[in-house]
Formats: C-alpha cells, sequence, structure tokens
C-alpha cells in the first residue's frame, strides 16, 4: 500500500518485564464511577448505566519513567484525575460479565488530565467535551502489568499526590461500575479490539495543576507514576 502521506507514529505502552511494546488503539474513558467523585462534580452518585467519552490514541503519554506534560493552551483550570487503566489483548461484542476478564491483556496507572474549565462550559451548553478532555498529552499511562502476572485487581488503594501533598485517595473497590462490567457495557456498543485503552474513572480530589507541580500518582501493585507539568 503507497501512502500520500507519511503515516503517523503508532503510541505505545511499556509492559512491565518485557521488551516488546502494548500498541494502543483507541482509549475509552468512563465517567463519574466513584460515587464521591460524581458528587464533588454536583451529580446524582446513584448505579445509573455508565457513559463513556473517548480520547485519541496520540492523548497517551508512556509515563513508565518519570515524564512531563505541557499545560496545555486555553485553559486556566487544568485538573488531574488519576484513574485504573485497563488494557484490552482480546477483542469481541457483547461480552458477558462473567467472560469480561478474559479479554483483558493488563492495567496500569493512569491520569485523564481535563481543562475542567472548557469541560464545564461545554456540559452547561449541551455540547461535546472533546476541548476539555481529549487533547494531545492528556493521557500519560504508567506501564503495563500483564493480568497473567498479577491477576486481576479488586482491591487495592488509589492514591495522588501534587508536591508530596496528598490529593486524591480511595480505592478501587469502590468503582461504581467494576472492571469486568465497563468491559461487558462497553462492549454492547461497540466491539472491543485488542489494544484499546479503558480508563475506568476517578476518585474524589480533583483539582488544579500548574506549571511546576509534580504529580505522582499510584494504584497499589501496580507502582506509581510522576509526571511534571510544564510552562
Amino acid at each position: 500500500m503507497k501512502l500520500a502521506l507519511e503515516a503517523p507514529p503508532l503510541p505505545t505502552l511499556t509492559i512491565a518485564g518485557r521488551e516488546e511494546r502494548f500498541p494502543v488503539n483507541r482509549v475509552f474513558c468512563v465517567g463519574r464511577n466513584y460515587a464521591a467523585h460524581a458528587r464533588e462534580m454536583g451529580k446524582d452518585p446513584d448505579r445509573e448505566p455508565p457513559f463513556f467519552f473517548m480520547k485519541p490514541a496520540a492523548a497517551v503519554v508512556d509515563a513508565a519513567s518519570p515524564t512531563s506534560v505541557p499545560y496545555p493552551v486555553k485553559t486556566k483550570n487544568y485538573h488531574h484525575e488519576i484513574e485504573l487503566v485497563i488494557a484490552i489483548g482480546r477483542g469481541g461484542r457483547d461480552i458477558p460479565v462473567e467472560q469480561a476478564l478474559d479479554h483483558v491483556y493488563g492495567y496500569a496507572v493512569g491520569l485523564d488530565m481535563t481543562r475542567r474549565d472548557l469541560q464545564l462550559d461545554a456540559r452547561d451548553k449541551g455540547r461535546p467535551w472533546e476541548f476539555g478532555k481529549s487533547f494531545a498529552q492528556s493521557a500519560p499511562i504508567g506501564a503495563l502489568h500483564r493480568a497473567e502476572d498479577i491477576g486481576h485487581p479488586a482491591q487495592a488503594a488509589i492514591t495522588l499526590t501534587v508536591n508530596g501533598q496528598p490529593r486524591q485517595g480511595s480505592d478501587i473497590a469502590k468503582l461504581i461500575w467494576s472492571v469486568s462490567e465497563c468491559v461487558a457495557y462497553l462492549s454492547e456498543y461497540e466491539a472491543l479490539e485488542p489494544g484499546d485503552i479503558i480508563m475506568t474513572g476517578t476518585p474524589e480530589g480533583v483539582n488544579a495543576v500548574v506549571a511546576g507541580d509534580v504529580m505522582v500518582g499510584e494504584v497499589q501493585g501496580l507502582g506509581a507514576i510522576e509526571v511534571r507539568v510544564t510552562g
């Protein structure tokens, strides 16, 4: 096949303890998947069906080692959101909940960085969230840990500090929709493909960062990521 232009680089992620890398296909994100975060965003935390938004693959930043992201343009309210990340290894449509974990390649720590002012303005006007959520380098993700190596974590502390000060802290056991439920529900609407990423939502404590701030996010058993905001 002859391309009219040079193809863009394929985003990939580090796999813990392996030489090969994980190719990123699509990035799906679950909105308001912790009750306390739903409340701090002014929403009802009742267990309604999950909703999803997407980020482009170009949003992904390999954060297996300390890295940085630029403070984005057009915002004055740039927020951190620490999340458990799922990597899909086997695709499928209409996946039963009891079989969903068979489709998971592994897990990682990730950040859903958000231009909050743009997101909320779009939400209030009934417009799409893309400018608030789906921008370049808005998804730093740490090394993937294969499920065959670590199993499928159901309980683990999830935390984020900024400049050493605690900001977010919870447990992935408090996910409103579990990993298996997120995978199964999403597959009803879109056939999942190998290389897909699912960011499972953030707990309470989201807040702003500025240039020079250093974020350290961790999910127990998956290690930590360190991301500095540059000017």
